[in-house]
């Protein structure tokens, strides 16, 4: 097997995720592109890994203390800037499904602590006709991939985004929450499936909360024992368009 993966590479060399010049190794960063993600660590919210002071541990910023967010923990790998915010956008607006066996093993790693309590992960869903024009769903993707690495259930279908919403893109806070009031619910013939379960939402990029909150609060309503997320990239808390929200989706 070896041999064959030297000629394979011998054939194929390997690429940059982010540029595509060689690399030395497979699903990786040139030195350039490593040198612009911006994988995030230190002290950070045990809520929504915005940066936090010093080397505090256990602790929330100001914004999720202000406006709590309705799952229990959650986590972000990069910053989405530089050459991390061009691999979300090659996922998911230029079908580099190759990117995400590669993205989810980060996803992985970073969620460590959430997996030894997780029954199920289960995507951020996308509307049946932007999954049609799109062909896929990036969150999907990841969630799917992150699944398989850490040996958890994966279940695709466990929420059903069942109102067509607008791009959250621009909009602030009132806005966002308005847009997605009863968009997403707990999909009715998987609903029991949901009751007394621990939950890893993934998403691909967290920037106010609101469609997360949405999903929450949607697996609450199934009677889900607890909920966390992941994400692979978070929008730095100064360029939030809005803050976090929770949102009452009755199921």
């Amino acid at each position: 097997m070896r041999a064959v993966a030297a000629m394979v590479r011998s054939i194929y060399p390997a690429r940059c995720m982010v540029c595509n010049t060689y690399t030395d190794t497979p699903n990786g960063l040139c030195p350039p592109c490593w040198g612009e993600t911006h994988f995030i660590s230190g002290a950070t919210c045990t809520t929504c890994s915005a940066p936090l002071p010093g080397e505090v541990s256990d602790a929330q910023c100001d914004t999720c203390l202000t406006y709590p967010p309705p799952w229990a923990r959650g986590i972000a790998v990069l910053e989405y800037e530089g050459a991390g915010r061009s691999m979300v956008l090659a996922l998911k607006r230029y079908d580099r499904l190759d990117l995400a066996p590669a993205m989810a093993r980060w996803m992985a790693r970073a969620a460590a602590p959430l997996l030894p309590g997780t029954d199920l992960v289960i995507p951020v869903p996308l509307h049946p006709s932007r999954l049609f024009r799109r062909k896929f769903n990036q969150s999907a993707e990841l969630a799917m991939h992150l699944a398989a690495a850490a040996g958890i259930t994966y279940v695709p279908d466990l929420l059903t985004r069942v109102r067509k919403t607008e791009s959250q893109q621009g909009k602030d806070r009132i806005e966002r929450i308005e847009n997605l009031k009863a968009a997403i619910i707990p999909t009715p013939r998987l609903r029991e499936s949901l009751s007394g379960k621990r939950v890893l939402l993934v998403d691909d990029v967290l920037t106010t909360g609101a469609t997360l909150s949405a999903c929450t609060e949607a697996c609450f309503a199934a009677g889900a024992k607890n909920v966390d997320i992941i994400v692979l990239a978070r929008v730095e808390p100064r360029r939030k368009l809005a803050i976090f929200a929770v949102t009452n989706i009755k199921g």
